[in-house]
Formats: structure tokens, C-alpha cells, sequence
């Protein structure tokens, strides 16, 4: 069988293409770092395990319409320096009341 050698363009095209699609995988495994320490700040502080840590996530994410790697971002913000847009504060409170025994700690008595 003869090969027919391919064009440059289709090699350039090829180059592309394999570029693109390890940008794309960077950014997943990025993006799936950021929302796994996301859920081990939810667990360890909201005292649930990690499959309800996921729940909790998602349903954040779902009920602020925000897209869950952003959710995750605001987690870790949070977990920095202690800033957390109030819409997600009250949502992931209630989220926990939902999957977890405890309220997000820190929280003072009367705003429970």
C-alpha cells in the first residue's frame, strides 16, 4: 500500500486542532481542581460527607444560576479572606440545612 503524504495545510489544520484541544483539557483539570477543593472547604466546614458536599455545590450553583466553577470560586474567595457575596451566603446555608447538621460556621446567632 502506497501512502499518500499528507499537505501542509491539513498538518497545519491538525496542529491546531491538537493546540485547541490541550487548552481545553488544561482548563478541565483546572476547572475540576477548583470546584474538588471548593467541595473539601464545604465538608470540612459544613461537616458533611463528600458526596452531600457535592449536592450542596450543585445546588448552589443551580438555584443562583451561577455556573458551578464560578460557585466554586466564590467558596475559595470565601475560605481566603471571609467574602462572600450575601445571595450566596444565604444560599449555601440553605443548602447545608438541606444536606448537612449544621449551619456555615461562624455565622453570628442572629442572623441564623
Amino acid at each position: 500500500m502506497t501512502r499518500v503524504p499528507q499537505e501542509p495545510a491539513d498538518e497545519t489544520n491538525r496542529i491546531s486542532e491538537l493546540q485547541e484541544e490541550v487548552e481545553q483539557l488544561k482548563e478541565a483539570v483546572t476547572s475540576h481542581a477548583v470546584v474538588d477543593q471548593a467541595i473539601g472547604m464545604i465538608v470540612a466546614l459544613g461537616r458533611v460527607g463528600p458526596d452531600q458536599g457535592w449536592a450542596v455545590l450543585k445546588d448552589v450553583s443551580q438555584h443562583t444560576n451561577i455556573k458551578l466553577r464560578n460557585v466554586a470560586d466564590l467558596i475559595l474567595i470565601w475560605g481566603r479572606d471571609g467574602a462572600m457575596p450575601p445571595e450566596i451566603r444565604a444560599e449555601l446555608e440553605d443548602a447545608l440545612d438541606r444536606y448537612g447538621p449544621t449551619q456555615i460556621p461562624g455565622t453570628p446567632e442572629e442572623e441564623r
